[in-house]
């Protein structure tokens, strides 16, 4: 085998909590993370007649928003394996990118995650994903959960990861307005309030235990957005459209500056009205929409060549 494609899901919180922050500046969470029907692509390719040669990695995509160089964080994440591995090669990656870009929908680490799978793939290698969860740690919190992502608790700085059952079907609206989020922001907004809501996790849980989509939804809710909302009106903007076309509920995603909608599956008609009416309004100028849904986490796509 020389040539692997594999697929790297997006992600929303259905709630984001903070909880404190340790002595080295980290932030404790408790999130609900979802992966969501969005999707880029990789393609990695291990270079003929190179077997012997030291590792390296050379990254292009159709992107002209992310850096093709040996900082992104797909190039970093697959020299980390190597050395931990020991691999030998040269790896050309080819990135088709349909997660926006700086989203609060951890297009990132996804995509670092889904590399870092198709060379487990490509080099046959004897890996669990909890050891490449732990590898990868250390390039970003987010990326352990995107190795499997699926419906998970995520605690601590978002590494300690819970699978719970899987969320109810849904039609589910995405947006990503154009601005731009400081995520550091948005955590020292958080910093300087003397108290907040906390959303309630534990009655997210229980909701997914009993299936019930609209308990879920009702609790949906992420303190971030106490900072990152009163900043851009889009976002709030955007939620009011979504809840008169009938959502459950409508919440930002991360630290933003995307929001998401949670429609019943049997409306997901509603959902595509909403997403259009935004499209002919001239408030959401440049803002990018999605119709989709969750989905249980990475999946192979394509096929292995020799």
């Amino acid at each position: 085998m020389n040539r692997v494609t594999q697929e790297a899901c997006a992600k929303i919180n259905l709630g984001l909590d903070v909880t404190g922050r340790r002595e080295d500046g980290y932030h404790l969470v408790r999130m609900i993370m979802q992966t969501v029907d969005i999707r880029d692509i990789l393609e990695v390719e291990r270079e003929a007649g190179s077997e012997e040669a030291p590792f390296s990695v050379t990254l292009v995509t159709d992107s002209s928003e992310i850096p093709a160089g040996g900082d992104n964080l797909i190039c970093r994440a697959m020299n980390r394996m190597a050395e931990a591995c020991g691999l030998k090669g040269h790896c050309h990656v080819r990135l088709t990118k349909r997660i926006p870009v700086a989203a609060g929908m951890a297009g990132g680490s996804t995509d670092a995650a889904g590399a870092c799978l198709a060379l487990r793939r490509l080099y046959d290698l004897d890996m669990t994903d909890e050891d490449l969860q732990k590898l990868l740690l250390p390039l970003g919190a987010d990326i352990p959960y995107c190795v499997t992502g699926g419906t998970q608790l995520s605690e601590g700085i978002g590494e300690i990861l819970t699978p719970l059952p899987d969320a109810p079907a849904c039609a589910l609206a995405v947006v990503k307005p154009p601005v731009s989020v400081s995520t550091p922001d948005a955590y020292r907004g958080i910093d300087a309030m003397e108290g907040y809501p906390h959303p309630d996790i534990d009655g997210q849980i229980r909701a997914l235990e009993e299936g019930d989509l609209p308990a879920l939804a009702r609790r949906c809710a992420n303190v971030l957005e106490l900072v990152t909302g009163e900043k851009y009106p889009v976002i709030r903007a955007l939620e009011e459209l979504f809840m008169e076309y009938g959502a459950l509920t409508a919440c930002m995603s991360g630290s933003g500056p995307t929001v998401y909608a949670i429609f019943r599956q049997e409306d997901r008609e509603r959902a595509r009205q909403a997403l259009e009416a935004m499209a002919a309004d001239t408030v959401f100028t440049g803002c990018k929409g999605f119709l989709t849904g969750f989905c249980q986490g990475p999946a192979a796509a394509g096929e292995d060549r020799q």
